[in-house]
């Protein structure tokens, strides 16, 4: 059963970047596919990105279109784990992010089987 952790959130200016990492353990990641949530305060959990992988590289990503263009999903370069880049961030983008793991790629957040206890991420105007 893998385990996950988020990492890499915080406080930054509109218009900045972050990049979240999300760790596995007791799995290899590139088995799964790896989801993105975000939930902001009052609002439902909703879908960022997804991607499959092939040979260890990310395949056949998947975006939200409010991130599409600025998001991105990567392969750690070092160790077992999945990278979302953001750029360009709107205090839109506020909320608890959270990875996710399932065998296949899916917009469907019920559809995962493994999650990490989220990270906060903060975009100030």
């Amino acid at each position: 059963q893998v385990q996950l952790v988020e990492s890499g959130g915080g406080l930054v200016q509109t218009g900045g970047s972050l990049r979240l990492s999300c760790a596995a353990s007791g799995g290899t990641i590139s088995n799964y596919a790896v989801g993105w949530f975000r939930q902001a305060p009052g609002k439902e959990r909703e879908f960022v990105a997804a991607v499959n992988w092939i040979g260890g590289n990310a395949y056949s990503a998947d975006y939200a279109d409010s991130v599409k263009g600025r998001f991105s999903i990567s392969r750690g370069d070092a160790g077992n784990a999945a990278l979302l880049r953001m750029n360009s961030l709107e205090p839109e983008d506020t909320a608890v992010y959270y990875c996710a793991a399932r065998r296949g790629k899916s917009r469907s957040a019920h559809e995962y089987d493994y999650w990490g206890q989220g990270t906060q991420v903060t975009v100030s105007s």
